[in-house]
């Protein structure tokens, strides 16, 4: 995104240390060390606000208090501010995801995700949450508009 919008500044939080110092070195190898910062903290107390764009990849249904980590989201973001989530395509029903992604999907939020948003007392919603379940989340956080942008096979955008 830094290479894309090079008028653009851009900071990346995790709790996870390690990935920080792995994203700074790669950031600062790609000559991105100006406008690209990280910095460890955790999604329910990340600092900042004003931000023109919040970017989830993948992670929403890891959280340990997704609502919360919502919550925190729609208050660092200027009023006409976005949130992107991508996350893991999945349909509503299981039934409809007993397909070669989804259970590859299925088999993966049980080995991974579901037990890392477990251990921070969350709800596990897992790989297989659904547009639904993800809206129930967004929702409860305080915004007012949650739409489907785009799909493709392995992932919502939302």
């Amino acid at each position: 995104m830094a290479e894309a919008f090079p008028k653009s500044t851009f900071i990346g939080y995790d709790y996870h240390e390690s990935s920080i110092a792995c994203a700074h070195k790669a950031a600062v190898k790609a000559g991105l060390g100006r406008r690209v910062t990280f910095e460890v903290a955790s999604s329910t107390d990340f600092p900042g606000s004003g931000f023109d764009l919040v970017a989830c990849f993948d992670c929403l249904h890891d959280m340990g208090d997704p609502v919360g980590a919502a919550r925190h989201v729609r208050g660092s973001l200027t009023p006409d501010g976005t949130w992107l989530i991508v996350e893991p395509f999945a349909e509503d029903e299981v039934e409809k995801n007993l397909n070669p992604v989804g259970r590859t999907y299925y088999a993966a939020s049980t080995l991974v995700c579901v037990p890392a948003s477990m251990a921070h007392g969350s709800p596990a919603l897992g790989a297989q949450a659904g547009e639904t379940r993800l809206r129930e989340v967004v929702m409860g956080g305080g915004f007012t508009r949650f739409r489907r942008a785009t799909q493709t096979p392995s992932n919502l955008i939302l």
